[in-house]
């Protein structure tokens, strides 16, 4: 970022702020969490988990009617449940939950609750991944760099410089100039690929 030690606080106060800028343009989260998700049940075998991508499923609980009783739910034992694409991989679409042909029979249920790890990991993150798993979660290149250049453009705006400015435009200003308030164009075409499509 080209700084010395005296902006260290500016500094990381710019990589914060990039990643939840980045974040909320993305509409999705990024970096390794473990997610708590309730899935509605209406049938369908296959439910799709919200945040992507998935690295490890935890548990999976069969959540009944409460009028049996059962509010906790019952863990689902994993041969009864598979996750597509495969836990581990980094592909940058939502993962499912593929539940057993047997549940069609499965009296009163009415939602399914799933502990999963989802997101990339940093590179020195020890949260009990194998090297294999960490290095295959890591963050993509692309993502990374649209953080740093977000991060960098922010700094240089703190520090008075003329970034965020863009010429030839008719009518926007002083010599045609306007400024960018959100982030700049490049950073938003590497950040493409990772924005959650919404239909």
């Amino acid at each position: 970022m080209g700084i010395d030690d005296r902006e260290d606080k500016l500094s990381c106060f710019c990589l914060i702020t990039a990643t939840y800028a980045i974040e909320q343009y993305c509409k999705r989260c990024f970096l390794r969490k473990k997610y708590f998700e309730r899935l509605e049940y209406t049938g369908d075998l296959l439910l799709t988990l919200r945040e992507y991508p998935v690295s490890q499923v935890l548990a999976v609980f069969a959540m009944r009617n409460e009028k049996l009783g059962i509010n906790n739910g019952e863990m689902i034992e994993p041969d009864f449940y598979s996750v597509i694409p495969d836990c581990g991989t980094d592909v940058d679409f939502p993962f499912s939950l593929q539940l057993s042909r047997a549940f069609l029979r499965y009296k009163g249920l009415t939602a399914i609750k799933a502990v999963y790890w989802a997101g990339y990991s940093m590179r020195n993150e020890k949260l009990g991944m194998s090297n294999k798993e960490r290095k295959t979660n890591a963050v993509p290149a692309d993502l990374a760099s649209a953080c740093m250049e977000l991060a960098v453009w922010n700094m240089n705006r703190y520090r008075g410089r003329r970034i965020g400015m863009t010429g030839n435009v008719r009518g926007a200003g002083k010599d045609g100039e306007h400024f960018e308030m959100f982030m700049p164009e490049n950073v938003k075409s590497l950040l493409e690929p990772y924005r959650r499509k919404t239909i």
